[in-house]
């Protein structure tokens, strides 16, 4: 349950819709579930603005099943980031409202409602490379199911900056910029020097041997002199798209206190 829903449900019961009793039984379920292998935080999006995703990577199949069961049990955004296809395939068929996400290794039952998405923030994925996608994906699709509009630009690395130049009218349009990249990573650096926009760094671990499974990349961007870049860890595009919502949630309340 998240803000919007809680104020929904005091709303009911200032008209009468709901009574006093039920709305107490709503908000008790609000905190943790215990299931033994998990304990579920429904509280979270209330409490930070971002749902409890589960991390699917190690998790059996019956476990995200069971997971999701309780999810849907409730309002909100339901979805697991790291999954294979295998184990999708084995939670769809309990679920068939599922759908997945192959490129980002996401499995979604119920994103978030987004409202009029035309009047939002945009939010940009930017990938340096093809070899990028997974997590520039993983960015994309996490944003898209938290109830922003985003858009993507693929394949404008460094090694061909005339296509970054090309895209310039979508970079400038956005409300914060997510950009993507391994090899030596310098695509961010030169995004930030060139809006006046929030940059979020992803490195990835694409690149050859002394890239060191993305080490590279992430001091490369850590050592950036542009201005208004932040990082997130390595292959984290999951962590690059939390980032990203609140701050445009930001923007969107500032607007509305204006």
């Amino acid at each position: 349950m998240d803000k919007k829903q809680v104020e929904q449900l005091l709303e009911q019961v200032k008209t009468g819709g709901c009574g006093v009793d039920e709305a107490v039984s709503a908000l008790q379920r609000l905190s943790s579930e215990n299931m033994g292998f998990a304990c579920l935080d429904h509280h979270r999006c209330l409490r930070t603005g971002i749902p409890e995703v589960v991390f699917g990577e190690n998790k059996s199949a019956e476990q995200i099943c069971g997971i999701f069961t309780r999810m849907l049990a409730r309002p909100g955004t339901v979805m697991a980031t790291r999954v294979s296809s295998a184990k999708a395939g084995e939670v769809c068929r309990s679920f068939p409202q599922a759908i997945y996400h192959d490129l980002a290794g996401i499995l979604v039952a119920r994103c978030a409602a987004g409202g009029d998405l035309v009047k939002q923030p945009l939010i940009v994925v930017v990938s340096a490379g093809t070899s990028d996608g997974p997590v520039a994906e993983e960015a994309k699709i996490t944003a898209e199911c938290f109830g922003h509009r985003v858009e993507a630009v693929h394949d404008v690395g460094v090694a061909g900056i005339h296509r970054l130049y090309s895209r310039m009218e979508v970079l400038s349009q956005a409300a914060v910029l997510i950009v993507v990249a391994g090899m030596e990573g310098a695509l961010p650096s030169v995004v930030a020097g060139l809006v006046d926009t929030p940059v979020i760094a992803v490195p990835t671990s694409v690149g050859y041997g002394t890239g060191f499974g993305g080490i590279a990349a992430l001091l490369g961007m850590l050592n950036s002199c542009a201005p208004g870049m932040a990082v997130v860890n390595i292959d984290n595009g999951f962590g690059a798209a939390c980032m990203a919502s609140l701050i445009v949630k930001g923007q969107m309340k500032h607007e509305i206190k204006g």
